[in-house]
């Protein structure tokens, strides 16, 4: 990912909107300590895009469901936020060794994604799309060792 950010305050933590280097854009919630946490899964043809899909994911930042599962290749779980098109909304940044700490990210991102201020970033381009669908809550977590079995839900305002 190279430069492009659409939020220049965003250095150190909070939300960025950076092109790729398929001059796409993707955005990433980072830590205050500069770590980042999140990013989206889907790449967007412009920074507004962007904006506003990270927008509609903090609206909804309460209701938030995570389906974690573990790596394909390698070792580690991640969470991923499932999105209404077949497409997650957003994921972790890397892998956690165990489960448990991986639920604990996803928390820790839900927390962080509520303290975001109101607007994302500014919005480039004129007129305004809708925001994409919410992202759909029924779906549930996948038990350790058996990718096709739903457990409980891990939802963003609860224990888990």
């Amino acid at each position: 990912m190279g430069g492009g950010r659409s939020s220049a305050d965003a250095v150190r933590g909070g939300f960025q909107c950076e092109r790729a280097a398929n001059g796409r854009y993707q955005w990433q919630l980072k830590a205050p300590n500069g770590r980042i946490v999140a990013v989206s899964s889907p790449v967007y043809e412009a920074p507004a895009e962007a904006d506003r899909a990270f927008a509609a994911l903090r609206a909804d930042a309460a209701e938030l469901t995570a389906r974690i599962t573990h790596v394909r290749e390698g070792i580690g779980w991640i969470w991923v936020v499932p999105g209404s098109r077949g497409v997650p909304d957003a994921r972790s940044n890397r892998a956690y060794e165990r489960y448990a700490t991986c639920q604990n990210a996803f928390r820790r991102f839900v927390a962080l994604l509520e303290r975001q201020p109101g607007e994302a970033g500014p919005v480039a381009g004129p007129g305004s799309a809708a925001p994409p669908d919410p992202p759909p809550t029924d779906l549930r977590e996948r038990s350790p060792g058996s990718a096709d079995v739903p457990t409980t839900a891990l939802r963003s305002g609860g224990d888990g």
